[in-house]
Formats: structure tokens, sequence, C-alpha cells
């Protein structure tokens, strides 16, 4: 996770920080913070969804051997998974880390926003020596 915050450094400096500095500067325009929010969750939700539907896993996810596929089948995630996933964990992880703590009560050792869109995360092959 805190690689993935890292790389998540980069797409919000990208995405949120350079626009709102040259609304800021060039038109002396803020805007009001429940739109801050909105476009961090979007943005976010854009980059996560993207991965999960494309690749089934993140940057940080590559680099861990961890796939996210559909818990039942074992096969990617349809878009409404991907964003009801992504909802989902939102809560998970702003209460305190509730949802995290789960996967360490769990069966499968998912965390519970998984458990809750019906997704599993797991660990792929390493690469043969």
């Amino acid at each position: 996770m805190v690689y993935e915050g890292l790389l998540l450094l980069g797409v919000l400096a990208l995405t949120f920080l350079v626009p709102y500095l040259i609304l800021g500067a060039a038109f002396e325009l803020t805007p009001p913070g429940w739109f801050a929010w909105l476009h961090i969750f979007v943005v976010l939700g854009v980059y996560f969804v993207w991965y999960w539907r494309r690749h089934g896993q993140t940057l940080a996810m590559q680099t861990w051997r961890l796939r996210l596929v559909d818990a039942d089948s074992g096969r990617s995630l349809g878009l409404g998974r991907c964003w009801l996933r992504y909802a989902l964990a939102w809560p998970s992880l702003l209460l305190c880390g509730v949802g995290l703590l789960w996967a360490l009560v769990d069966r499968d050792r998912q965390f519970l926003h998984d458990r809750l869109a019906g997704s599993c995360v797991v660990l792929l092959p390493g690469p043969n020596k």
C-alpha cells in the first residue's frame, strides 16, 4: 500500500495539483472543497478501474505479482464490479482501516471490500529460474 501511495502521488500531481495551480495562478479561481474531494475520488477511481479492467493489476500490484480477479470464476472483473470494489474500499480504509484488518480474520485473507464486491486478490507465480 505504501508503494501504491507513492505512485498515486504522481497521478494526483499530474491530474489534480497541476490543474488547480493553473486555475489559481491564471484565473485566481479556487474550486470549492467538495469539488476538490470529488475530483480526487474520480481521478483515483479512473486510475484503479482502468488498471484493474485492463490488466487486473495496478502498477504496484504488478511489482508484487498480485492480481485482482472474480472470487468465483477467477476471471477478470467487469467494469461495474471494479467500480463497486473501488467505492467499497474508501470506507474500508477510512473507518480506522477496519476493512483491512478484516483480512486478519477472513478465511481467505481477503479484505472486507473484496469480500463484499466478490473480488479476490491472488498471488501470481514467480518467474521460472
